[in-house]
């Protein structure tokens, strides 16, 4: 396996390198850093003393949109050169550029194979033209079998040497954290049309990577120390569906899980329309893998559902659920919820409430509706008026924090096997296998009245099992009991 490719031609320069929004944003930060470190840039995720912070925008919602002006903003005042890339960057282009003078160059996507050339130009103090936005679904073949040939820039899939084996080929990354856990791109784009998203207009269709790809990278993760992947895209559970086999993650599970040193393979951004009872099956019962269902229901109300373009209702989402508890009765669940969306009725609450009280989820996002531009909804008769909506997301969410409550006081007295994240003047922080990083809560480690795992001798990366003794809202305490799998000493 070769690594991350050194610096070729050291400059001294320095690049601080900013990530916002999602872990998909997180992968492909490291994609450019891998890029500028090889081309002779010295890469960091602090903005103190670099000659140029680059911002990787989120372009989601209304409040990401905002934190990333206010972080390019902020990167301004250090008297560094400011340029936007990410999500944000691609779909305003030059509507942002003029709005944010203080931003000296805003990237799009096409940008980041030349991004060293790009950043020297902003340095030497010359204009860098900002991208006119288009909608890049439009760059890709409509058949999803026909994509791969596609010369079209997509970000966390660059570096593709399709004439040189997988194991042979320069991994195109360089991790901007030390930490055990990383996220893995299976996918990028989305073929879906729910009304409410404008993804798909500015990431693109979907394209798979290959397994023996993301099998190469695996391993090069592992090597550096990381001991959880988590597989992450805009829709996992189309995987595979460009490169003929819409069964593909069902096989590459297992396989990712059996990479030395991988303890726990995590799969995330589910379609509930999609996920078979195959891949509930391989999820809920392969070694390595967490038992854990990310699942994007929005809603439950089949009316609701509907005008979104999607599909379910509250039976059909219980029946997902109970069929993975049947197989995994500890199995972890987790989604989002957008409340207010147009035409949205007391009725539909009433459904929603019925569904969530219901569900036994572990952790639950909710969102408060508003209209994003490009999208159907936007366009949408029968707005909810903001005061009702606020109503509605206040409701929602005090419901969700006490049901949330409740699910983790169910798991008092069982057992978890828990990866540690950190350990910080003697508090040691990780992970059970219902619990993503950084969303669903954590679990502390405390000390066993006798005998057990010494506390003092726990490093991230180390995998325990522990006894649940107490609860903090969706955070667990537990008693570490056996080790299960110690971290290794990675030479960096």
């Amino acid at each position: 396996m070769v690594s991350a490719a050194s610096p070729s031609s050291p400059d001294g320069r320095r690049v601080a390198l900013l990530t916002l929004g999602c872990a998909r944003n997180e992968v492909d930060s490291e994609e450019l850093a891998a890029r500028l470190h090889a081309d002779g840039w010295q890469v960091t995720t602090d903005g103190e003393g670099a000659d140029v912070v680059l911002v990787n925008t989120c372009g989601f919602v209304e409040k990401a949109k905002q934190d990333s002006i206010q972080t390019l903003l902020a990167a301004a005042d250090t008297g560094a050169k400011v340029v936007a890339a990410g999500c944000m960057a691609e779909r305003y282009g030059r509507e942002l550029a003029d709005s944010l003078p203080e931003a000296q160059a805003v990237l799009g996507f096409d940008d980041y194979p030349e991004i060293s050339d790009r950043l020297r130009a902003v340095v030497a103090g010359e204009q860098v033209a900002a991208h006119t936005p288009r909608d890049r679904r439009e760059l890709l073949p409509l058949t999803p079998v026909s994509r791969r040939s596609s010369p079209v820039v997509v970000p966390g899939h660059g570096g593709v040497d399709e004439h040189t084996p997988a194991h042979l080929r320069t991994v195109l990354r360089r991790r901007l954290d030390s930490g055990p856990v990383a996220s893995l791109k299976l996918a990028s784009g989305c073929d879906r049309r729910c009304a409410f998203c404008a993804i798909p207009a500015f990431r693109g269709a979907f394209v798979s990577r290959t397994p023996d790809e993301l099998l190469a990278e695996a391993e090069w993760l592992a090597k550096t120390g990381v001991r959880e992947l988590v597989l992450v895209s805009e829709n996992s559970t189309s995987y595979g569906k460009d490169l003929g086999d819409p069964r593909l993650l069902e096989k590459l599970l297992p396989q990712l899980a059996a990479i030395d040193g991988i303890v726990r393979v995590r799969a995330s951004y589910l379609q509930p329309a999609e996920t078979r009872p195959g891949l509930v099956e391989a999820i809920a019962t392969t070694p390595g893998v967490a038992p854990y269902f990310d699942l994007s229901f929005q809603h439950s109300s089949e009316p609701v559902l509907r005008r979104m373009r999607r599909f379910g209702s509250t039976p059909r989402f219980l029946e997902l659920l109970g069929a993975a508890r049947a197989l995994a009765p500890e199995a972890g669940a987790r989604s989002n919820f957008i409340v207010g969306f147009p035409g949205e009725t007391r009725a539909d609450v009433d459904e929603l409430v019925r569904f969530l009280t219901d569900a036994r989820l572990d952790a639950i996002g909710v969102f408060d509706y508003s209209d994003e531009d490009g999208t159907e909804a936007a366009s949408l008769p029968g707005k909810v008026p903001a005061a009702t909506i606020k109503r509605r997301y206040d409701k929602i969410s005090a419901l969700a924090d006490e049901l949330c409550s409740q699910r983790a006081e169910e798991r008092l007295g069982t057992t978890v096997e828990v990866l540690v994240d950190s350990v910080d003047d003697g508090i040691v922080e990780g992970r059970a296998a219902h619990q993503a990083p950084e969303v669903d809560g954590s679990t502390t480690l405390v000390a066993p009245p006798t005998g057990g795992v010494d506390l003092a001798a726990l490093r991230p990366g180390d995998l325990v099992r522990a006894t649940v003794t107490g609860t903090e809202g969706v955070d667990l305490l537990a008693v570490p009991e056996e080790m299960l799998s110690a971290a290794p000493t990675v030479r960096r």
